[in-house]
């Protein structure tokens, strides 16, 4: 008599076999997994594009418009070929003697990457693909501390050097193996390796290339909120990959994620609302918009580690503290951080990873710290790897600003600046009326 069996049994059958034998089974093909990775890596690139691209595109006056969109565009390709070459490969392979730092050259141009290679439960094209998106998105974060003055071959060549010598190691460091790895760091989607590495270089070019011709003094306004929404909506579903996603497999860390998320960044938003309506006397689409990406950024290293309660304690957080940042950083420092990346995806990168230590633990409704592991332990380490993610970034971030200086201008003149990046670097216009 013979017995058919699914495919998908038919493995898991052989699987519990091999088990209950003692012998070790490799891990298979899961054609769900593979299924939630694949839909999560286009979330995440729809994130960047058309998302991070229209919310920017809609923040700064209408002659840069078309300038950010052909930057993050343009980011999106070098990012990629990046990745390719040699950015897989220092994240994610073993650097033997210095792995604890960067990872190694075996990998460079996806050596070894087939058909039928497998990372996990599913396969490692997929899941180069999925990080691929990160290191797209998030020099493309960075835009918006210089947005409206800095010139678009600068913009080249700091996010290729930025992708080197900073994105690169932290994100070994935190998901490749590395030294906070080693530590026990819970950075579940990003709040290091994306929002805090983002956030405080765009904060270091903010300063160094100086404010925008005007600033503080002339009012510099959206040009197109509708625009800016619109973005900002994309983002918010496209952030359920970027969190889901990281869970790396479709069960049930992915589907908390998924929550959690979404209740941040509607806490978040409705957060921000609140406060402007209480100070102001009228809420703004602007604030909410803010305060939901307020809210996701924060939600982003503790996504897969919390539980519901947590999610609204985070949201609130963000957005008290990001709105009064923001403040603090454009109206007494008077640093033109000019779409506010700091003061929404550094501080909530920091808020999030640090909260992250805390509300993991299964008092507060969270997954569970490790074995042995105390609330102060976990703390110190989420610390640390807070610290020395603004150190890297910011030293970083100084030493290829100067670098890049001495090759190209970094800054358009005056008379450019004023004239619009969309002319003057692309000779085109966002709008033709």
């Amino acid at each position: 008599m013979s017995i058919s069996l699914p495919n998908g049994r038919f493995w898991l059958l052989i699987s519990t076999l091999l088990l209950s034998s003692g012998v070790s089974a490799a891990p298979a093909l899961d054609g769900a997994d593979t299924a939630w990775i694949m839909s999560s890596t286009a979330l995440v690139l729809f994130m960047t594009l058309p998302g991070l691209a229209l919310f920017y595109g809609g923040l700064v006056r209408s002659r840069n418009v078309l300038s950010v969109l052909m930057q993050c565009f343009s980011i999106a390709c070098i990012a990629t070929l990046f990745w390719v070459v040699a950015g897989y490969s220092l994240a994610f392979s073993d650097g033997g003697d210095l792995n604890r730092w960067i990872g190694g050259s075996s990998q460079f141009f996806l050596q070894g990457v087939t058909r039928d290679s497998l990372s996990g439960t599913i396969p490692e094209s997929v899941f180069l693909m999925f990080q691929m998106t990160f290191a797209v998105i998030t020099p493309a974060l960075i835009i918006g501390g210089f947005a409206e003055r800095m010139r678009f071959s600068a913009v080249l060549l700091f996010s290729i050097g930025w992708l080197v010598l900073v994105y690169s190691p932290v994100c070994h460091w935190v998901w490749g193996g590395g030294w906070l790895a080693d530590m026990g760091v819970l950075d579940f989607a990003g709040g290091t390796v994306v929002h805090i590495t983002a956030g405080v270089s765009a904060l270091v070019a903010a300063v160094m290339i100086g404010r925008r011709k005007g600033f503080p003094e002339r009012p510099m306004p959206p040009h197109n909120l509708t625009m800016t929404v619109t973005g900002a909506g994309m983002l918010w579903v496209g952030w359920f990959g970027f969190n889901g996603g990281s869970a790396l497999a479709a069960g049930g860390d992915a589907g908390m994620a998924i929550l959690v998320t979404h209740i941040s960044a509607a806490t978040g938003a409705f957060t921000w609302i609140v406060i402007e309506w209480l100070r102001h006397g009228r809420p703004s689409a602007l604030g909410a918009v803010t305060g939901m990406v307020a809210g996701l950024g924060s939600i982003t290293p503790a996504s897969g580690y919390v539980g519901v309660a947590a999610a609204l304690t985070i949201g609130v957080t963000a957005g008290v503290l990001c709105y009064w940042v923001t403040i603090y950083i454009k109206n007494v420092l008077h640093i033109d951080d000019s779409l506010d990346v700091f003061s929404v995806h550094g501080v909530g990168g920091i808020i999030g990873t640090l909260l992250a230590g805390v509300l993991v633990a299964a008092t507060y409704g969270g997954a569970g710290l490790a074995e042995g592991v105390t609330i102060g332990s976990q703390l110190k380490v989420q610390g640390i790897a807070v610290i020395a993610t603004i150190v890297w970034s910011a030293i970083g971030s100084f030493v290829l600003l100067k670098l890049v200086s001495m090759l190209v201008t970094l800054r358009v003149d005056d008379e450019a600046e004023v004239q619009g990046l969309d002319l003057t670097q692309h000779e085109e216009t966002g709008y033709n009326l």
